[in-house]
């Protein structure tokens, strides 16, 4: 008969047996996502908070400072997916590539641009530099959607290749730049001499944020993990957009902000209140045709493409039957 000690050590070491084999089940799932800012809360969560775990998926997320930089790391096949810009996946798309948006998280823009005092209009941008991330990434294709809409000829405004949204902030700061295009969590922060200039959500409502994408070699060699990867995102933005608080807990941890830091709170609340945020995680096809028509005027791309060679909506309308199950 086993004594007390005796089963107790047997308890441990199934219950180790256990963890090791649940652990060599999960898949590694790698994804790409652009540099964490105050908005992490929400892109993070699905690592972060466990609901990837449960969907058998151990997510390595793969941070990248410029969205340019992050589709060619999916590109290459050295991230399983992406959360960035559509607008980068639409031209990557069009150009033949493969790449597929799979499901949308954030439709809704919190993009503006920020100005200096004196910059009054749209119209006063011309003749001044304003700070982008790299040529091709969403702020750049962000800022020309604007100055399209406001008639604001491109060839009249400066572009400076400035990074991430605080690198671009940074350069209003330094004075290198007269405006930025950057998140709005900068409102929370900016000097009295700053102003919103645009609201991307005013100027381009049809514009859309972030959409998660990947390539034609994961969805011939990884489906079934993309499904339930997706299903983990659907579930982690429920979670984020219920519970504000964590959510901008998490955003400071991954950003190393400081107690008082006040901007993942403001784009929390910004997102919730305006509904930027889709947590069914929807493809509007609608509103991406409105975007590649968009390029092509604005000589992006050539000539526009058939939608649904942009898209894959089956692996979200699949996911949706595993969510919160």
């Amino acid at each position: 008969m086993l004594t007390h000690k005796t089963s107790l050590l047997a308890a441990a070491a199934l219950l180790a047996c256990g963890l090791a084999i649940a652990h060599a089940q999960e898949k590694v799932w790698k994804h790409g996502i652009l540099e964490p800012k105050s908005d992490a809360g929400f892109i993070a969560m699905v690592a972060k908070g466990g609901f990837a775990a449960k969907q058998g998926l151990k997510v390595e997320l793969v941070p990248i400072k410029a969205g340019a930089t992050l589709m060619k790391a999916l590109i290459a096949g050295e991230v399983d997916s992406v959360e960035m810009g559509a607008a980068e996946s639409i031209v990557a798309g069009a150009r033949g590539t493969g790449v597929k948006m799979v499901a949308c998280t954030w439709p809704g823009m919190p993009q503006v641009v920020l100005a200096k005092a004196e910059i009054k209009t749209p119209a006063d941008l011309k003749g001044k530099t304003v700070a982008i991330s790299s040529p091709g990434s969403l702020p750049d294709l962000l800022f020309r959607g604007m100055l399209d809409a406001e008639k604001v000829p491109v060839s009249e405004v400066n572009f400076a290749t400035q990074g991430a949204d605080l690198d671009r902030y940074h350069s209003m700061i330094a004075g290198i730049t007269d405006a930025a295009v950057v998140s709005n969590e900068f409102e929370a922060v900016m000097p009295a001499n700053f102003h919103v200039l645009m609201k991307a959500s005013e100027v381009v409502p049809k514009f859309i944020r972030l959409c998660l994408a990947t390539s034609k070699e994961v969805l011939a060699n990884r489906r079934d993990d993309l499904v339930h990867f997706v299903a983990a995102e659907m579930d982690a933005y429920k979670y984020a957009t219920d519970h504000g608080d964590a959510t901008v807990k998490l955003a400071h941890e991954m950003t190393h902000a400081k107690p008082n830091d006040k901007r993942a709170e403001f784009i929390t609340t910004e997102a919730l209140k305006n509904h930027l945020i889709d947590t069914s995680l929807a493809v509007p096809a609608d509103r991406l045709e409105w975007m590649q028509q968009l390029f092509v005027k604005a000589g992006v791309i050539k000539k526009p493409v058939p939608v649904a060679s942009l898209i894959d909506t089956s692996v979200r309308d699949d996911a949706a039957k595993l969510a919160e199950k």
